[in-house]
């Protein structure tokens, strides 16, 4: 099923039709501020190990990433944070970047490797906000690769995206065209940030 929703003028309608299927174990592709992905509830063990056979990872290799509405939620998941971490993540936040942090005890059991780490994101992206806040928690992303294209990495048409994985996914949000580029990803895991991959977020 592909759904439009404009993110000036979101549709309650299609939002809860969205959250019905996240809560009821459904992987969903979503837009954020960087390239189309699938998403799930971090709490559907069943939905994250569908998402994972999408993505043809095993589940102790994949990079996947949490999406929190805000800043303040991002403490919920991760071990206290040094001031200079916190000052980026303010200054960067909501925007185009994935921070590695050090996971807490409340990051579910599924996701806990040996590196005790997790990515979190806080796109800036009014559809990928929303569905986090009515959902109550935050989702599981992973991006939406283009494989069968050498030059390209990503789909970037939703209706694309509907045509080859709409039979895979139980519902497609079109936001609109989504990014070429990933998001940046940085390593807060240490004494001093490490940028991992530069992406679409720009770091002064």
């Amino acid at each position: 099923m592909l759904l439009k929703i404009f993110p000036e003028n979101i549709n309650d309608k299609f939002i809860e039709k969205a959250i019905h299927v996240l809560k009821n174990d459904g992987v969903i592709v979503i837009p954020t501020d960087t390239v189309y992905a699938f998403a799930c509830s971090i709490h559907s063990n069943a939905a994250i190990e569908r998402i994972c056979r999408l993505k043809k990872v095993k589940l102790e290799k994949a990079n996947f990433s949490f999406v929190c509405e805000s800043l303040s939620n991002i403490s919920d998941f991760s071990k206290p944070m040094s001031n200079e971490v916190f000052r980026l993540m303010k200054n960067t936040l909501p925007g185009p970047f994935t921070y590695i942090l050090n996971a807490n005890s409340n990051v579910p059991g599924i996701f806990k490797s040996n590196k005790k780490t997790i990515g979190i994101r806080v796109p800036d992206n009014q559809i990928a906000l929303r569905l986090v806040k009515e959902l109550g928690n935050p989702l599981m992303v992973a991006s939406v690769h283009d494989e069968s294209d050498e030059f390209m990495d990503y789909i970037t048409d939703p209706d694309e995206i509907d045509a080859r994985l709409g039979s895979n996914v139980d519902l497609v949000i079109d936001g609109g065209s989504g990014s070429f580029e990933p998001s940046t990803v940085v390593d807060c895991t240490a004494s001093e940030p490490v940028l991992i991959r530069e992406g679409k977020g720009k770091i002064s």
